[in-house]
């Protein structure tokens, strides 16, 4: 059965972002979920369904405590371990679609920044992690050596991707990292892990994103502009470590051919393209496997400017998690939706009607989302 345009997002919510003391994850969730369904002039008896994503490395985003806290009491509620907002929304979709639920809130709150939380710890068992590899920077860094080594890939065509961004972030009130960033503040900077420097990996933040998605049917109802799902994508790559070139992660292509077919569209139609950036890499490799440019010339592309304010593919326009917050991308969605009604401002896409959305989980799975303000 085809979800194309089977429900729509009508409503966003994100709080300030950054450090957010004296606040647990859920009660920023709550938060983010109250701004949500302000937006949308609902209340939360109307809602049917919940959607949460635990906050990484601790208990917190269950349903059963954000809704606690909310005092929601839905007929369907789930909790994903990896959200990264892409797999919640597809989640809520087949929830719609298989009639559990109409009107479905998906909320994300994290307070790991403020909590401390130590991000370098093995979080499985794979070979990364058998390497001594405990961040993603490191399998990162490797991956990135790799496009190097087969495409010619340069430290200055790489660099793009975090200028650009730091760019976009500029004209975002809610982006954490606003200082201006040359290419030549940007190749000053020594190596983290190398070939990535600083600004090629997300910061660890605060903050919460809500989104309320329902019925297409239902969605007229509201005062926003509805933004359709279009089409949907997924794919699993649990034993991709035993596979040729694992590290530039190959199957994303499945995603990419998946999603196009779900929305009977092609990147020729995508007006903006969003893609989960825990480092700059994802992006080098999802503007290739997505069918931007073709595989081993996305760095020419990148420094072409295409990606830059005013460039033909605007890529991440609020900053993206380089320089927006880290949130497991759930801002991309949220960016989006405000960019296809028209909400951003000096950052607005002019014209904007379609949008993309790419979030994979390390090197294990991916999926995408197209959505639209038009059926």
């Amino acid at each position: 059965m085809s979800v194309r345009s089977r429900a729509a997002i009508v409503a966003v919510g994100t709080t300030e972002q950054g450090e957010l003391r004296g606040r647990g994850a859920d009660e920023v969730s709550v938060e983010a979920i109250r701004l949500a369904l302000d937006e949308a002039g609902l209340d939360k008896s109307e809602v049917d369904g919940l959607i949460t994503c635990r906050s990484n490395m601790n208990t917190a985003g269950t349903d059963t405590s954000v809704g606690a806290l909310l005092g929601l009491n839905p007929r369907y509620s789930a909790t994903l371990d990896y959200g990264t907002c892409n797999f919640s929304l597809h989640l809520a979709v087949m929830a719609i679609m298989a009639g559990l639920a109409e009107t479905i809130v998906l909320a994300y709150g994290a307070t790991q920044r403020t909590s401390k939380v130590d991000f370098g710890v093995p979080l499985g068992v794979d070979l990364a992690t058998a390497s001594g590899y405990v961040h993603i920077a490191g399998p990162a860094g490797l991956a990135l050596q790799r496009h190097k080594h087969l495409y010619g890939t340069t430290d200055e065509q790489f660099g793009h991707i975090a200028v650009a961004q730091r760019q976009w972030a500029r004209l975002n009130p809610l982006a954490i990292f606003t200082k201006p960033l040359s290419m030549e503040d940007y190749l000053a900077k020594p190596y983290l892990v190398e070939p990535l420097r600083r600004d090629d990996v997300t910061m660890i933040s605060d903050g919460g994103a809500a989104l309320i998605v329902t019925s297409a049917e239902r969605a007229a109802d509201f005062p926003t502009t509805p933004v359709y799902v279009r089409g949907i994508g997924e794919a699993a790559a649990l034993n991709g470590g035993r596979e040729r070139d694992n590290l530039l992660r190959p199957w994303i292509a499945n995603v990419a051919r998946d999603v196009y077919a779900s929305a009977g569209m092609g990147p020729q139609d995508i007006g903006a393209l969003y893609i989960q950036d825990p480092t700059a890499v994802w992006v080098l490799q999802m503007l290739e496997y997505y069918g931007f440019c073709p595989v081993g010339e996305g760095g020419r592309f990148l420094a072409e400017g295409h990606t830059y304010p005013g460039g033909k593919l605007p890529l991440n326009t609020n900053g993206g998690q380089l320089s927006e917050s880290y949130m497991w991308g759930w801002l991309h969605l949220c960016e989006a939706v405000r960019q296809l009604r028209g909400e951003c401002g000096e950052r607005q896409v002019p014209g904007l009607e379609t949008a993309m959305y790419c979030s994979t989980m390390t090197f294990t799975k991916g999926a995408a989302s197209i959505i639209s303000t038009s059926k």
